[in-house]
């Protein structure tokens, strides 16, 4: 009986087969179980400036804009922000207007164009009516608890504490795409955040929230200093950690919709979000390879197979070993990962068959997304480059205008 003797590209894919498994494990662990639990309204207030920046009709965007309309917030203004006089979603706010007449709802319609990005264009339009000294930007298709407001606006108390940001939690608004597509976000891109924060890292920032004080957006340079950049949301939160100010990852986890109805619209929405990643993070970007658990599964099987040779030699007893228990525990962490991310047990099932083609799909972006110099964001054809302007301020001074 003889012993197989991997050839020397066999061992890194061994290695890399197990650090996929190991990878797998932590994201799962570091995964909440979704949870109705809100969070405990936290002492004092500020009054507030809620932006958020519309464009065009989506199929809840009514029903996710109730919910800000709805907060139990003692103090708080809403604005709502469109760049088109026929843009439909004014009737919507118009609604929301008659709906909830002791609000403080106000829409902003403004053509003005300030730069590449049409997102920040329309907040530097928007900011203008802002009044109140924390401001707080959410995008459009976001859904909220009614304590959000108190939850995501009480660390800016601490005077270190420059931005407060969430993580969201998809739900599936259509078919078979918008299926996949809450995958994407809820057993990949959610985990992976989960992982980084559990080691440390605090280079992040969302537009599902991003709450900070007006000072600091000042401080920063104001919106016009993201007006040409395609990360807005994490280039807005680096320029305040770059004056000295710490980002909270806020115990909020928001609701988001995913609404791609065929696989050419999921395909450009999610090879933007890939592309954001590797216009701000390359090197995070390279090797994000290891967390697409599902196809290191499939090559770990073919080793295994593949470790005799059908003349009755046998495997090398270590990578055997190694193998095994890396296929085991991978499919069952990849299984955990998706139950704690299933809204519902019978998502859980529903979805189940989807985990393999999600990864693999996944694999392919990725590949897809390491070249390419532009992404489509609401039709608009965007460059990945990120022109950004630098901030000047420093954290003191900012403290010394109050």
């Amino acid at each position: 009986m003889t012993v197989h003797s991997l050839h020397i590209f066999e061992w890194p894919l061994v290695l890399l087969c197990s650090v996929a498994t190991i990878y797998a494990g932590i994201a799962a662990v570091a995964m909440p179980f979704f949870s109705k639990r809100t969070c405990a309204r936290q002492p004092g207030w500020s009054s507030v400036s809620v932006l958020k920046p519309l464009c065009g009709i989506e199929p809840r965007l009514y029903e996710n804009l109730v919910t800000f309309c709805e907060q139990a917030h003692p103090c708080f203004q809403l604005l709502f922000g469109v760049s088109s006089p026929v843009d439909p979603a004014i009737a919507v706010v118009r609604r929301l207007q008659a709906a909830y007449s002791h609000r403080d709802i106000e829409l902003v319609v403004d053509s003005r164009v300030h730069g590449s990005n049409l997102k920040v264009s329309n907040l530097i339009n928007m900011l203008e009516r802002a009044r109140h000294a924390i401001v707080v930007l959410a995008d459009s298709d976001i859904a909220v608890k009614p304590d959000y407001l108190d939850t995501v606006t009480a660390p800016l108390a601490d005077p270190d504490i420059g931005v407060v940001t969430c993580l969201y939690r998809a739900q599936s608004v259509g078919g078979f795409w918008p299926r996949v597509g809450a995958l994407f976000i809820n057993e990949w891109f959610a985990p992976s955040v989960r992982v980084a924060h559990a080691g440390g890292s605090r280079r992040f920032g969302f537009g599902a929230t991003l709450a900070l004080r007006r000072s600091t957006l000042e401080g920063i340079g104001g919106f016009e200093a993201l007006k040409d950049c395609l990360a807005d949301d994490y280039w807005l939160a680096e320029h305040a950690r770059t004056l000295g100010f710490n980002t909270v990852l806020s115990p909020v986890m928001v609701d988001t919709d995913v609404i791609e109805p065929t696989f050419t619209t999921l395909w450009l929405r999610e090879m933007r979000w890939l592309r954001t990643i590797r216009s701000v993070n390359p090197s995070g970007f390279a090797f994000l390879f290891i967390t697409f658990t599902s196809p290191w599964l499939v090559i770990g099987s073919a080793l295994l197979l593949g470790m005799s040779n059908g003349d009755g030699a046998t495997a090398h007893p270590f990578m055997l070993l190694t193998l095994s228990t890396s296929t085991v525990t991978g499919v069952s962490a990849r299984i955990l990962l998706h139950a704690r991310s299933a809204r519902y047990s019978s998502s859980f099932w529903r979805d189940l068959p989807l985990v393999p083609l999600r990864d693999t799909l996944l694999a392919l972006q990725w590949l897809s997304a390491a070249f390419g110099s532009h992404v489509v964001w609401r039709g608009a054809r965007m460059p990945v480059v990120n022109r950004v302007t630098r901030p000047r301020t420093s954290i003191v001074e900012i403290s010394d205008r109050g």
